[in-house]
């Protein structure tokens, strides 16, 4: 079993702003351990997207236990790990997006954030998010090129106001956790080797004992 220091960073930003193409780079550069969204094999989305109103909650309830289970690996787990959007995103951006957008009660998110904040009080934070940044014209682009069935329901209104949301929750949020903030709109991780390398080197500042050529999956 190895005795280096592992580490724990996130990967946020809204739907389509190419978190786990950065994930499986990450995870293939650090030799770390990568963990994603549960989005294709959600029971929910299909119905969530035809009928936000009724399914939120369900949808939210699921991303929840889901992401706490992932969070309760790595936290438990002797290995470096890159995650695939955090679990503090589940109630800052999209259940605060929802009850915003009253497609959730202000019963079930007061109920759903004392839950988050139960489970979320056992876990490790994370030593680094990075946060991919997108305008609304962008997010919709790359939506389209990936061709998900149940993402052709989503609107233009409904990913700018998780920016919208997700702007808050940076704002909020950064003087608690460590966030780098990355300016998705023109950035292409399989051209800009560049940025790329920036990004890299930056990850290696919050975590200082990792290297290219170290391997924590186990």
């Amino acid at each position: 079993m190895s005795t280096e220091r592992t580490y724990f960073v996130g990967i946020a930003g809204n739907i389509g702003v190419g978190k786990t193409t950065l994930t499986d780079m990450v995870a293939e550069r650090f030799g770390w351990k990568p963990f994603y969204e549960s989005v294709i094999d959600n029971p929910y989305l299909d119905d969530f997207y035809a009928n936000m109103r009724r399914w939120s909650f369900n949808l939210q309830i699921y991303f929840l236990s889901k992401r706490f289970e992932t969070h309760k690996r790595m936290t438990e787990g002797n290995f470096s790990a890159i995650q695939d959007r955090t679990i503090y995103e589940d109630v800052e951006i999209f259940a605060y997006n929802l009850h915003e957008m009253g497609n959730m009660t202000t019963r079930d998110y007061n109920n759903y954030r004392d839950l988050f904040k139960i489970m979320t009080s056992y876990l490790k934070e994370p030593d680094l998010i990075v946060y991919l940044r997108a305008s609304t014209d962008t997010l919709i682009s790359r939506i389209r090129k990936r061709g998900r069935d149940f993402e052709k329901r989503i609107s233009p209104e409904y990913l700018h106001q998780l920016n919208v949301a997700y702007e808050r929750w940076i704002k909020k949020s950064s003087e608690d956790l460590a966030i780098h903030t990355v300016d998705a709109d023109n950035f292409n991780v399989f051209e800009d080797t560049k940025k790329v390398e920036r990004l890299y080197q930056v990850i290696r500042e919050y975590c200082p004992e990792q290297n290219a050529t170290s391997d924590n999956t186990q």
